[in-house]
């Protein structure tokens, strides 16, 4: 691996750091000459770390729906193989935009969920560590805002949201105190969410493990950015864009993300899908993963 190349992935990791670039290299085991595809480019963290790995004759197609992640490209742009460029949208449309062209990769990866620049862009409104405008969407263009379903949603459908999406337990109790909050003030802020969810849920649970809005915090920015719709969507795309013997990685965050993707690959490790007692195959489903 050239020095040059070595350190500024160093540096460019360093900057954005994922949490599990080496096992995801190890995982990936890239050659000079592959074809990877980075779902999720964000800050260019692991795409920095596989550009070095790469040489003149590989390339590497990054995505990433935030417009913040094109500069990030531009700066690891230089160190890339010519034939590498950066395909602004959702992943999942993205995917099978390639799908159409005929392009075949070699290896895939994916990391879900929110990332360390929209984190740590305090105004973006992800992070509940920070008073800013409760807005939550990586694609700026995205017509609904957290603050949008957090005024206008009855309050069954919010108290399915934060149970469903964000597994919280006291999801019936934030969405009235939610409900009726807005009654007098709409929400703005999200130091404002962060209040009502604190004083909403029983005393104890405001001093367990981490902050007790973040479960909420979830459940909005996955609704806002329909993260689970567009992962469904992008596995089968993804996994057809695979030349024979390449390789697929997702890196989930959370139990919801890991349920989609588990079930994807043991469908496709399984291939047919008909009832045990049938005969013969129906669906015409065949192994095709492993």
């Amino acid at each position: 691996m050239p020095n040059a190349a070595a350190s500024f992935a160093t540096e460019m990791a360093m900057a954005h750091v994922p949490v599990l670039a080496q096992e995801l290299l190890d995982l990936l085991d890239v050659r000079p000459d592959s074809r990877v595809v980075d779902c999720t480019f964000g800050g260019g963290g692991h795409a920095a770390v596989v550009a070095a790995e790469l040489g003149s004759e590989g390339g590497l197609v990054a995505c990433d729906q935030d417009p913040i992640a094109s500069g990030y490209y531009r700066d690891l742009k230089r160190r890339l193989p010519k034939g590498s460029r950066f395909c602004p949208g959702n992943f999942a449309d993205v995917l099978g935009e390639l799908l159409e062209e005929g392009f075949k990769a070699t290896h895939i990866y994916m990391d879900l969920g929110v990332s360390s620049m929209q984190i740590d862009t305090p105004e973006r409104g992800f992070s509940y560590s920070y008073d800013a405008p409760l807005d939550m969407r990586m694609d700026p263009t995205l017509p609904t805002t957290a603050a949008d379903i957090v005024n206008t949603w009855s309050e069954r459908d919010l108290a399915r949201l934060f149970g469903r999406y964000g597994e919280e337990r006291y999801s019936g109790r934030i969405a009235h105190a939610l409900v009726v909050r807005r009654a007098t003030t709409s929400y703005k802020r999200t130091a404002e969410l962060v209040d009502t969810v604190k004083q909403a849920i029983p005393t104890p649970a405001r001093f367990g493990a981490g902050n007790p809005a973040r479960r909420v915090f979830q459940a909005l920015r996955i609704e806002v950015n329909d993260e689970l719709d567009s992962l469904q969507r992008a596995l089968p795309p993804a996994f057809d864009l695979l030349e024979p013997g390449a390789v697929l990685a997702v890196i989930s965050f959370h139990s919801l993300e890991d349920r989609i993707v588990k079930e994807f690959f043991a469908g496709k490790a399984r291939g047919c899908t008909c009832p045990p007692d049938f005969p013969v195959c129906a669906c015409g489903g065949r192994e095709t993963g492993e």
